[in-house]
């Protein structure tokens, strides 16, 4: 029983390695179950036991890898972290890099960024985004305001308009990165843009609060 379960694990792997390459080669829209079972070697009766439906598949393999506002939410809002600015700024670096130096996250990006149409069979893929990007904000928005506490950004940032801007800023790049690679060069400029938006932080006079007549 065991030996079985090993083997379906491993063969569900197999599926999504070739559901990876497949996708990112050919785009959601013109990837068929009977490409992904050609390039992973098996029939599609092999795929339909472990999945229901291309949208299933791709669901499953974009699970694999963590999404960028995903890897941004750790570390920055312990109130026990004593550079928690300089932890945001590691993140954004980490973000970057992985989705030029690591390959499954290269080409999960690059299928969801640009070769990915968001129909009802998406409606999981487009939902953990969603959500990835709405704790991303609130959870860098604690962040920033550690930061704040620490003296490290100005305690009159504008910490909600901050943090989604920050996380527009690393999804545009992405994005932009992906649809052209010499519009930057990942990962030698990661610290370079990552200072860019520590510098929009600490200067922008469009990130402070307006305070009110009363203030």
């Amino acid at each position: 029983m065991r030996r079985t379960r090993e083997d379906a694990l491993k063969t569900r792997d197999r599926i999504l390695d070739a559901a990876e390459v497949t996708f990112f080669e050919h785009g959601f829209a013109h990837t068929t179950l009977a490409r992904i079972a050609g390039q992973a070697g098996l029939t599609r009766g092999a795929i339909y036991g472990h999945f229901r439906n291309k949208g299933e598949v791709f669901s499953a393999m974009a699970e694999r890898v963590k999404l960028p506002m995903e890897m941004l939410v750790t570390a920055t809002f312990d109130p026990r972290e004593a550079d928690p600015l300089g932890r945001i700024r590691d993140l954004f670096m980490f973000c970057l890099a992985k989705a030029a130096i690591e390959p499954h996250s290269r080409r999960v990006f690059e299928v969801l960024f640009t070769k990915c149409e968001y129909t009802e069979e998406m409606a999981p893929v487009l939902e953990r985004q969603r959500i990835a990007a709405r704790d991303g904000r609130t959870r860098m928005e604690l962040g920033l305001r550690n930061a704040i506490d620490k003296g490290q950004l100005p305690r009159e940032l504008d910490t909600a308009r901050a943090a989604g801007l920050m996380l527009m800023f690393l999804g545009g790049v992405l994005r932009d990165w992906l649809l052209d690679y010499g519009s930057v060069d990942l990962p030698r400029d990661a610290k370079l843009i990552a200072d860019a938006c520590i510098g929009m932080l600490r200067n922008s006079p469009a990130l402070r609060r307006e305070e009110t007549a009363a203030g």
